[in-house]
């Protein structure tokens, strides 16, 4: 909802050509489905990249650029928390090819690109952070 009321915000400012970009925020398993049953929480990534799609052709002509930026597992305290059993974080690590967590930093470096004028040929597509587990989701040997 933020995502529509700030793209419609940018249109009606008369914001200049090629000078606002959206970036949403969707999740690597919007890609890839979820191991766990998490059906809200995939359907609702989905739909922000199919949302993310028509917010980029509805606004492309007037200069304003849409995109998703689909972050993979990050190391944050919640995760940490979560993950505080050893044999948890491998079998969750396990499946990422670059063998870690992101961290935050990462998927922010990952927002700025979207938002910044090197991405300005961009728009409706979706920049996924996830150390590769969309590439080729490993398992155990």
């Amino acid at each position: 909802m933020l995502d529509t009321i700030a793209a419609e915000g940018a249109r009606t400012a008369g914001v200049p050509p090629a000078s606002a970009s959206i970036v949403n925020v969707a999740s690597f398993v919007a890609h890839l489905g979820a191991a766990t049953p998490q059906i809200a929480y995939t359907a609702s990534k989905g739909a922000v990249l199919s949302m993310t799609r028509e917010i980029a052709v509805i606004y492309a002509r007037r200069g304003i650029r849409a995109n998703a930026l689909c972050p993979g597992p990050v190391l944050t305290p919640l995760l940490a928390k979560y993950l505080s059993d050893e044999e948890k974080r491998q079998r969750r690590l396990v499946h990422i090819p670059m063998g870690r967590f992101g961290e935050a930093i990462e998927i922010a470096n990952g927002a700025l690109f979207l938002a910044s004028d090197e991405s300005s040929f961009m728009t409706g597509q979706s920049l996924l952070v996830d150390g590769g587990i969309t590439a080729a989701y490993t398992t155990p040997e």
